[in-house]
């Protein structure tokens, strides 16, 4: 039987909304009450426009969110509200990245903390508050992830894949990657043989979404990599990526 917010201890939800712990699964984030913590986090921050959206999909709230505490704080408001004990609040950090007048190379320099963060949520607020950047600039964008694809940590390895997924997960497609998916190469050949499973499965995604409308693509790349890097990581990727076809 799903959970719902009474599943969720009263002190627990108390804390919660005072912002003082982190959700510690999908049910507890989807009980919080944003508007609460809003308050909490920002006494006297304007909430009507906010109020007005509590019908709306929690994606758009929290845009709505970051962009609200951006005009309020400006970014200098930024650096605490990222290191924030809160994953919600950490999540509006990112769309304040997002909604801020930043050139790309600034952006991506701003959400490098949240990308890296340790609750994946936030890694997932992260990307997809920069996804309408990338969607203006996808060509720059690429450039700038590659880098990503070579560093230490799984977890940035995965945000320079998983952002630049041609149709992505409750985001804009990016036309120019679903039309020429080799434009990509430079982020996903370093990723072919990924010791993390959190990295192979976004690569494989990232086949996958392409293989929908380039096939032809998703084939020769996936007989390439494994002529090249013959492995268990690089056949898991693969066999993954091609699944639809």
């Amino acid at each position: 039987m799903a959970k719902t917010r009474a599943d969720v201890a009263p002190e627990r939800l108390v804390a919660l909304n005072a912002g003082t712990e982190a959700a510690r699964n999908l049910v507890e984030f989807l009980a919080i009450d944003q508007l609460a913590l809003l308050r909490a986090v920002r006494p006297g921050v304007p909430t009507a426009a906010i109020e007005a959206m509590a019908g709306e999909g929690v994606t758009r709230r929290m845009a709505a969110t970051g962009a609200l505490l951006l005009r309020d704080g400006g970014l200098a408001a930024l650096p605490g509200l990222a290191a924030h004990p809160s994953d919600t609040v950490r999540g509006w950090a990112a769309y304040m990245v997002g909604a801020a007048a930043l050139d790309l190379a600034a952006r991506f320099a701003a959400i490098r903390p949240l990308a890296d963060d340790a609750n994946s949520g936030v890694r997932e607020w992260a990307w997809l508050a920069l996804r309408p950047a990338i969607l203006a600039e996808t060509g720059r964008a690429i450039d700038l992830l590659a880098p990503w694809a070579h560093a230490p940590s799984a977890n940035l390895r995965r945000f320079a894949s998983e952002a630049t997924r041609p149709r992505g997960v409750w985001s804009a497609h990016l036309p120019l990657l679903r039309q020429a998916p080799e434009r990509g190469e430079p982020i996903l050949t370093p990723l072919r043989a990924d010791p993390a499973r959190y990295v192979q499965d976004s690569v494989a995604n990232w086949i996958n979404d392409a293989a929908k409308d380039r096939p032809d693509w998703a084939r020769a790349l996936c007989a390439r990599w494994l002529r090249e890097s013959p492995g268990a990581a690089t056949a898991r990727i693969c066999k993954r990526g091609l699944r639809s076809i």
